[in-house]
């Protein structure tokens, strides 16, 4: 066999540029990059060394031939003209690989079965003995690439994918692969640093990769150093006693790294179920001395600048794959670029991200971006350099100031310390002044974020006063007043309720996106919220009874307070929250008039209405609906005001429950949803359609004297006209709109009925 080979090394899209320079650094010669992969001319011992030391390549490909191929048969025989028997034993494992098309061959299972015959049948031997399949672990692993009619048929040194290193057991739920986190880290300098004896953080570490990667590469150790299997292990050309000399060479490297002073290598993690898994990880790396993970949020991860210690903070974020992402992204990204400003003066920061948007909303300028590939996602690296002239900020404070603010700081936490004590001329101490309060610098709003600022306070303040005077503590304060930002914002006491409308499609998507980041990152400082107590849902066009269904699981509730009662609202796992604020007059309505009389509350959701009745002085109240989860809601809303007596629960569907009743009622709320087609009752509820015998049959439960209001939100609803001919019918809309839903009077519709 030649001493000098023909190798292509394959890597991950956009890690091209970066794995030349690697191999040919590790001995490749005669470089050439193409497209996912790099090829060149190497030496056994160059073959082996990128083995072990790649921290790139995804596989080693030793070229075995190369020819051109116009069919099928040109295909066997090409494979089959091989000297076989130099590589494998007759009754040995064989697994192939095809890629490519052409050449009469557009299935690539097809193109690897002519491979196998043809290695098959070059080594069946009299006896009959023949290479087996096995496609886990073979001895040997082929590959075979078509392009533009040659066949490049090749042997796979590396056995399984390189970037496998065999630490990485347990993993999270979106994991960088350790080739692509190496690249990232390359790209961010960290070999540099690590050299200069810098240190390295990642806030949001996973199961750790980053840091075990950067441990490698700080320690100088070989990437698969602790590999055990390989493709070249049974493979007949292989020598033994080269592997040995550079595995043992590699050894050596590697314990005179790990003797070294260990680096400060440190990772932050906020969910707990994936600590013990990252501290096994770093374990079976054998860097336990290097790197320690913690359970902690962005903002608890905390450099020594007291050491003068500088490095790079490096972190792959969440790129949100769930409709309403948007403002816990947002939020994350702003929280980590506020440490960023605080806690990491003069260090550098990677940022790996799918979101680039999010990226710019961190309030620090990237001074450098790289393209990259995360499996088929187009991806950023951001690299920053921590630098009060690179913040984007909405205040600036002067070296100076932040001196003198530490100062300060120090100065005021120091325990019990004797001080000098000064006295005005009347004898009187003179009490210090007390040292400001630190200024947390808010990323400074776009032009268009803190237009809808403005809008965000003006509202609040015109709504002020009524506020104040009616005792509401949860209403809208933003309904897509602005029609480049299409959302509702409502306030639910100190939380912040956004449900964002589906964008035409003649606007483009990424203008979308960037109003809504704009709207975002204004909100909590127009509205004076925290970040954390934002809820983002985005609501689609749709019929049916989309608004019910579940979002999340949190089983949260907050307690909100209304026309002197409590109620619970849930923010977070449904789109709706269990209280309707448009119908707020409506409930006041039925508060002020059921004093001694029966109430029903048909369709009732969570039971508000029910509420508002028995706070008024109801005699009873009765609430059907069809769902288990709202009547236990609404029954949680009644024992929260006292009102567990004389108020009934029914589930069922409204229209067979309405035509089983005999009882009689003083006063009924009638709220159908739109549409309805729940398994659990018979037929489709169309509240077009079926407004008729809805009401007809409520009115034949409605006492003499009764009223019966009935109210929806189905945009384009007509009430059939035969219903005035047999009740009076008084349209009460304009009466059931308070100041929040001024502007958007198309909200819901509602009447007023009784008997004639």
């Amino acid at each position: 066999m030649s001493d000098r080979f023909e190798l292509f090394l394959t890597c991950p899209k956009g890690l091209e540029g970066l794995l030349i320079e690697e191999a040919v650094g590790l001995g490749l010669e005669e470089a050439r990059e193409h497209t996912s992969a790099v090829r060149g001319m190497a030496t056994m011992e160059t073959a082996y060394r990128l083995c072990l030391w790649s921290r790139l390549a995804n596989r080693v490909l030793l070229v075995l031939k190369r020819f051109p191929m116009k069919d099928a048969e040109d295909l066997y025989h090409g494979v089959l003209d091989v000297e076989w028997q130099d590589h494998m034993l007759s009754d040995g494992t064989l697994a192939v690989e095809f890629s490519g098309h052409g050449s009469g061959i557009d299935n690539t299972h097809f193109g690897a079965l002519k491979v196998k015959d043809a290695i098959v049948d070059k080594l069946r031997t009299p006896q009959g003995d023949r290479p087996s399949i096995d496609k886990l672990n073979p001895d040997l692993r082929i590959h075979l690439r078509l392009d533009r009619g040659e066949a490049i048929l090749s042997l796979d040194l590396s056995g399984h994918s390189l970037h496998q290193r065999g630490y990485r057991l347990q993993q999270g739920a979106a994991p960088l692969k350790e080739n692509l986190a190496a690249a990232i880290l390359i790209r961010s300098g960290w070999p540099r640093i690590a050299a200069e004896g810098g240190a390295l953080a990642d806030p949001m570490c996973g199961v750790g990769t980053f840091l075990v990667e950067a441990g490698m590469i700080a320690a100088d150790m070989a990437p698969n150093l602790r590999r055990e299997q390989w493709g070249f292990t049974a493979w007949l050309g292989h020598v033994p006693a080269l592997w040995k000399k550079l595995h043992e060479e590699a050894s050596q490297r590697a314990a005179a790294g790990l003797a070294k002073p260990p680096l400060w290598i440190r990772g932050y993690e906020a969910d707990p179920r994936l600590i013990q898994p990252g501290r096994n990880n770093v374990e079976r790396a054998g860097l336990s001395e290097w790197i320690k993970i913690y359970q902690g949020e962005v903002a608890t991860f905390e450099p020594r600048p007291d050491q003068n210690q500088k490095g790079l903070v490096i972190c792959n974020p969440p790129y949100g794959e769930r409709l309403g992402d948007e403002a816990s992204l947002l939020y994350l990204y702003q929280n980590l670029g506020e440490r960023l400003r605080q806690a990491c003066l003069n260090w550098e920061a990677a940022v790996f991200t799918g979101a680039p948007d999010l990226g710019k909303r961190m309030g620090i300028r990237s001074h450098k971006q790289y393209s990259f590939w995360n499996g088929a996602l187009p991806c950023k690296l951001l690299l920053i350099k921590v630098l009060p002239d690179q913040f984007v900020t909405g205040e600036r404070r002067t070296p100076e100031q932040r001196q003198a603010e530490r100062e300060q700081a120090a100065y005021d936490q120091t325990p019990d310390e004797p001080q000098e004590r000064k006295f005005n001329k009347n004898g009187n101490p003179i009490k210090p002044t007390p040292a400001p309060a630190p200024v947390i610098e808010q990323p400074r709003l776009s032009e268009g974020g803190q237009m809808f600022a403005n809008r965000l306070q003006k509202n609040l303040k015109a709504m002020g006063k009524w506020v104040k005077r009616e005792g509401i503590d949860c209403y809208r304060v933003y309904d897509a007043d602005m029609p480049e930002y299409a959302m509702a914002i409502d306030l639910y006491h100190d939380w912040v309720h956004v449900q964002e409308y589906a964008a035409p499609k003649s606007i483009d998507p990424e203008k979308a996106s960037a109003r809504m980041f704009d709207a975002l990152a204004a909100i909590p400082q127009a509205l004076n919220v925290d970040k954390s107590r934002v809820v983002v849902k985005r609501r689609e066009r749709q019929s049916g009874t989309k608004q019910y269904e579940r979002q999340a699981a949190q089983g949260k509730f907050n307690e909100v307070s209304e026309g002197g009662v409590k109620l619970l609202v849930n923010l977070t796992d449904y789109l709706d929250t269990g209280l309707f604020l448009d119908h707020r007059p409506m409930r006041m309505r039925i508060q002020k008039e059921a004093a001694g009389k029966r109430f029903l509350n048909l369709f009732c959701y969570t039971a508000t209405a029910s509420v508002h009745a028995a706070k008024g002085g109801a005699r009873s109240t009765t609430s059907v609906d069809l769902s288990k989860t709202y009547l236990d809601w609404a029954r949680r809303n009644l024992s929260l005001n006292g009102f567990s007596d004389k108020n009934r629960l029914e589930q069922g569907d409204v229209m067979a429950w309405l035509e089983s009743s005999r009882d009689e009622y003083d006063l009924i709320f009638i709220d159908p949803p739109t549409f309805s087609n729940s398994k659990r009752m018979e037929g489709i509820f169309d509240v077009q359609r079926d407004q008729v015998q809805l009401i007809d049959l409520a009115m034949a439960r409605l006492a003499a004297g009764g009223v019966l209001y009935f109210s929806n939100n189905f945009r384009k609803f007509h009430l059939e006209e035969n219903l005035a001919e047999r009740y009076a019918v008084e349209e009460i809309s304009a009466q059931t709109i308070d100041p929040d839903f001024a502007r958007n009077t198309k909200i819901h519709r509602a009447w007023k009925i009784t008997a004639r």
